[in-house]
């Protein structure tokens, strides 16, 4: 199994910025994509960014020039800053740890965070 805990989320003001992380334990071995995902009110969830672990990073049009995923690989850290806020980014937002291979995938989900901007 694999545990991901999240923290920094909250409400924030239009054009604010956010920094959400995400802390993976347990069998992390078997992990090589982590990303943030997320959900608003009668809205699916949805990709927002991955990074594998050759640091390649994937972002949404909706959040690229804005969001940036790092992490920190010592700490099996996910970091998700986020500026330039706008109202629709307005959502609960999940870790996800993911082990893909070729013609098999498995992911694992934090409990999510919310973060609210305000107009």
């Amino acid at each position: 199994q694999v545990r991901l805990v999240e923290s920094g989320g909250g409400l924030v003001q239009v054009g604010g910025s956010l920094r959400l992380s995400c802390a993976a334990s347990g069998r992390i071995f078997s992990i090589n994509t982590m990303g943030w995902y997320r959900q608003a009110p009668g809205n699916q969830r949805e990709l927002v960014a991955t990074i594998t672990s050759s640091s390649s990073t994937t972002y949404s049009d909706s959040v690229k020039g804005r969001f940036t995923i790092s992490r920190d690989k010592a700490n099996n850290t996910v970091f998700l800053q986020m500026n330039s806020l706008k109202p629709e980014d307005t959502a609960v937002y999940y870790c996800n740890a993911a082990s893909i291979v070729p013609g098999f995938q498995y992911h694992y989900w934090g409990q999510g965070t919310q973060v609210t901007v305000s107009s």
